[in-house]
């Protein structure tokens, strides 16, 4: 089942950013962006929510991690997340969870 998304994957926080920037300048926008809150190496999910929030405060975003214990997942929405995911997950669940934020 394909959902109709463009998928435009990003290396860590710092070129999601980048990536966000241009996207915006262009007129364009994304539907939503999903985070890693862990980039080993790299900018992490809640610090680049932080600069994307500040170019869309409007911005759909989901926080993922495997690390099940992250107090963003137990309350994504006081981090500015509209939602989390722990990995891993099913299919049907990432496609009930895009169609809960989009909808």
């Amino acid at each position: 089942m394909r959902l109709g998304y463009e998928v435009v994957p990003a290396a860590d926080g710092g070129e999601a950013i980048e990536i966000y920037r241009r996207t915006m300048t262009s007129g364009n926008r994304f539907a939503f962006v999903i985070l890693d809150l862990t980039v080993p190496g790299g900018l992490g999910g809640r610090e680049t929510l932080e600069s994307i929030h500040e170019m869309d405060p409007n911005v759909i975003a989901i926080a993922t991690t495997g690390y099940s214990n992250d107090p963003i997942l137990a309350n994504p929405e006081a981090y500015g997340f509209h939602a989390g995911l722990a990995k891993p997950y099913s299919r049907q669940e990432f496609i009930a969870l895009i169609g809960r934020v989009t909808g």
